[in-house]
């Protein structure tokens, strides 16, 4: 790019990856208000199902309570969808989203330590110690996949 200055790449970094994660939040956040208003729809559909049943308020037992039943599944579904599909789906999203921006995070890591002058190891090393401690390598796995890498002229 042209800069040699740390600083400056640094900064331009930073907004590209706070971008990155406002993009993704976006997606979070609208998953997490899809969660959050299906209980709503389930009440909606328990009130209506009692408004129905209220209706019928003569019919004998064995119709109403059929029909309760039926605002009932309505309650239910509501909030199986909010917190069975949803609600974990919006966690899921952002916990790989987290995932991605540590990973970013590694890059950035590692190419500022180069950039600002480390030897190529260090470089190594920051970006390592920049990633979850689950997906990190070890430096005995870095050493052996450089280790493969063509000799360079």
């Amino acid at each position: 790019m042209g800069v040699d200055n740390v600083h400056e790449i640094d900064a331009l970094m930073d907004e590209e990856l706070e971008t990155h994660h406002q993009e993704q939040e976006r997606i979070v956040s609208a998953m997490q208000s899809i969660a959050d208003g299906t209980p709503a729809l389930g009440i909606v559909a328990a009130v209506l199902g009692v408004i129905k049943t209220m209706g019928s308020i003569s019919e004998p037992p064995e119709v109403l309570g059929h029909l309760i039943g039926g605002a009932l599944v309505g309650t239910f579904f509501g909030v199986f969808v909010a917190y069975g599909f949803f609600g974990p789906m919006a966690a899921s999203l952002k916990s790989t989203f987290e995932a991605e921006s540590k990973y970013y995070l590694s890059l950035k890591a590692g190419l500022l330590a180069h950039i600002s002058g480390q030897p190529p190891v260090m470089s190594v090393e920051f970006a390592r110690k920049a990633l979850f401690s689950d997906v990190r390598p070890t430096f005995s796995e870095v050493e052996a996949a450089t280790a493969a890498l063509p000799a360079t002229v």
